[in-house]
C-alpha cells in the first residue's frame, strides 16, 4: 500500500530531476548564447557544451590543426576549456615574438596547478621574475662549452653499448631503442644518473643480457613510465573542466590515476634531489664536481663555488656520404667530437626538414596582456591564441610542395631568391619556437640529434622493413612515432 511518505519521496525525486534538467538546459542555452554573440566571430567547427571542440581532434591533434588552415584559412577559432584564436600565418605569429607584452603563455589553469605544473620551471610559468631566473639558468648551462662537450662525451659512451663487431641482422622497432636511449641520456645530463632504459631494451632483443640486475632495470623503468604518464596527463588536466574531472565517473577514475602517479613521481624526484644534495654537502672541496644540471642547480642554491669547474650557467646514399666523408668508417677514431658535428650541414638540413613536416610541438599558446590588432581584428587583453606551427610549416605560400620531403630547402646556398617568402619571415619555420620563449635547449637538442644520426649511420646499415607503410604518428602535447620497424646490421 502506497503511503503519503512514499508519495512525498516520489515528488521530491521528480523535483530534483526537474531541477537537474533545468540547470542543464540553462547551461546549454547560456553556452550557445555566448558562442553566437561572441565578438569577432571566426570560422570554426561547432563546439559542444561541456567539452567544446575536444571531440574534433582528440584522436589526431596534428591533423586537426593542419585542416584548420585548409578549411578555415589563416585565422580561425576553437573552443577548449575556453575560446582560443588559431593563427596559421607567419605574419600573425611574428607579432608575438617581437613584443614583450605577449609574455603570458597560458592563462591560469586550475588543472595544471592541481598536477603541479603551473607556475613552475619555464614552460608553464607566467611569473616573470621566476621565469626569467629559471630561463637564465638553463640558457647559461646550455651555452657553456664544457657542458656541451660533456654531453657529447656521455652520448658517445652510452652509444658504445650498441657496438658489436659480429655479423648479424636484426629486425626491430627503432623507436623503442631511440626512446630508451633518449631516456638514458636525458637522465644522465639532468641528474648525472642513468635510467638503464637502453639496457632494458637490449634484454628484450638479445640473448646476451645486460650486466645490470633485473630489479634495478625494473625500478627505473617504472620511474621512466611514470614521467611519460605525467606528461600525458597535461592535456587532460589543462582542457577538461574540473567538474568533469572530479564528478563524472570515467573521468574521475582517470584523474585519480594521474594524481596517484604524480605523487609517486614527485616522491621519487624529491629523493633523487635529497640524495644528490647530501653528496654535494659531504664532498671534499678538492674533488671535481660532476657536470650535470641537478648538481649545478644545487650548487647555485648553496652558493658553492666549483673547484676546477666552470659554473654551469629515412636516409639516402647522399645523406650517408656526408657522414662517411667527415667521419670515415676506416678511421681509428670512433669518438665523434663537437667540432665534427658542426661539419654535418646536410644532416642538419635533414633534421630541419623533418621538423618542418612533423614539428615536435604542433602548436603553442599565448595570452595577450594588452589590446592587439591581428588580421584586421582588434583583440582585447586576456584573449587566448594558438600559434599553429604545423600549419605554418606547411603553408603553400611559404613552402613550395609542402608535402614533399626535401632537405635542400635548408641546404641550398641560393637563399636570395626574391620569390621565396620563407626567407622574408623568420616565423615561417619555428623548429624551437621563437621570441623570449624560444626553447633554451635548442643547441643541446640539435647536438644530440646530429650525434645520434652520425653514430647510427656511421656504423650500421638501416633500412625500413616496409617502405610503403605510412608512419604511425601520435600527437598529444608533442608528436612522436609510435612504431618504426627497421632492419639493422653492422656496416662492414
Amino acid at each position: 500500500m502506497i503511503t503519503l511518505q512514499d508519495i512525498n519521496k516520489f515528488i521530491n525525486t521528480i523535483d530534483y530531476l526537474v531541477l537537474f534538467i533545468s540547470i542543464v538546459i540553462i547551461y546549454i542555452f547560456n553556452f550557445y548564447y555566448k558562442y553566437l554573440t561572441r565578438s569577432n566571430p571566426l570560422p570554426s567547427q561547432l563546439p559542444l557544451p561541456f567539452i567544446g571542440n575536444l571531440h574534433n581532434f582528440w584522436f589526431d591533434i596534428q591533423l586537426f590543426y593542419k585542416q584548420c588552415q585548409k578549411k578555415y584559412g589563416d585565422i580561425s577559432e576553437v573552443m577548449l576549456d575556453r575560446r582560443y584564436i588559431i593563427l596559421s600565418r607567419p605574419e600573425y605569429i611574428e607579432k608575438f615574438y617581437d613584443r614583450k607584452l605577449f609574455f603570458m603563455k597560458l592563462p591560469y589553469s586550475q588543472g595544471l596547478e592541481e598536477i603541479g605544473m603551473y607556475g613552475h620551471g619555464i614552460a608553464f610559468n607566467d611569473n616573470y621574475e621566476s621565469w626569467k631566473q629559471n630561463k637564465k639558468f638553463f640558457t647559461d648551462t646550455f651555452v657553456a662549452q664544457r657542458f656541451m662537450d660533456n654531453v657529447v662525451k656521455l652520448t658517445n659512451e652510452l652509444y658504445e653499448e650498441l657496438s658489436n663487431n659480429d655479423y648479424w641482422t636484426l629486425e626491430t622497432d627503432f623507436t623503442a631503442w631511440f626512446h630508451g636511449f633518449t631516456n638514458d641520456i636525458v637522465s644522465k645530463i639532468i641528474t648525472g644518473e642513468r635510467t638503464y632504459s637502453t639496457a632494458s631494451y637490449y634484454n628484450t632483443q638479445s640473448l646476451n643480457k645486460s650486466e645490470y640486475s633485473d630489479a634495478l632495470v625494473e625500478d627505473v623503468n617504472k620511474f621512466v613510465k611514470s614521467n611519460i604518464k605525467y606528461l600525458e596527463c597535461l592535456t587532460f588536466f589543462a582542457f577538461f573542466d574540473p567538474f568533469v574531472r572530479h564528478y563524472i565517473p570515467i573521468f574521475k577514475n582517470k584523474s585519480s590515476a594521474y594524481l596517484k602517479n604524480r605523487d609517486y613521481l614527485f616522491e621519487k624526484l624529491d629523493n633523487i634531489i635529497k640524495k644528490r644534495r647530501k653528496e654535494v654537502e659531504e664532498m671534499s672541496v678538492n674533488i671535481e664536481m660532476r657536470i650535470d644540471m641537478l648538481t649545478s642547480l644545487i650548487m647555485a642554491n648553496m652558493n658553492v663555488k666549483a673547484s676546477n669547474n666552470e659554473v654551469l650557467k629515412p636516409m639516402t646514399d647522399e645523406d650517408i656520404r656526408e657522414i662517411d666523408n667527415i667521419l670515415p668508417k676506416s678511421s681509428e677514431k670512433s669518438y665523434i667530437s663537437y667540432n665534427d658535428l658542426q661539419k654535418l650541414k646536410y644532416c642538419e638540413a635533414i633534421i630541419k626538414e623533418v621538423s618542418r613536416m612533423i614539428p615536435v610541438g604542433p602548436v603553442t599558446f599565448r595570452t595577450v596582456t594588452e589590446e592587439i590588432e591581428i588580421a584586421g581584428y582588434k583583440w582585447p587583453p586576456g584573449t587566448h591564441f594558438i600559434l599553429n606551427l604545423v600549419a605554418v610549416h606547411g603553408h603553400p605560400e611559404f613552402w613550395p610542395d609542402p608535402e614533399i620531403f626535401n632537405p635542400d630547402r635548408f641546404y641550398s646556398s641560393d637563399n636570395d631568391d626574391q620569390n621565396d617568402k620563407r626567407f622574408d619571415n623568420k616565423s615561417a619555420f619555428m623548429m624551437f619556437g621563437g621570441g623570449s620563449r624560444i626553447c633554451p635547449g635548442r643547441k643541446l637538442a640539435m647536438v644530440e640529434l646530429l650525434l645520434l644520426m652520425a653514430l647510427v649511420y656511421k656504423n650500421y646499415n638501416v633500412e625500413l622493413v616496409n617502405v610503403h607503410e605510412p608512419l604511425k604518428i601520435l600527437t598529444r602535447i608533442g608528436s612522436k612515432c609510435k612504431k618504426l620497424k627497421v632492419r639493422i646490421s653492422p656496416r662492414t
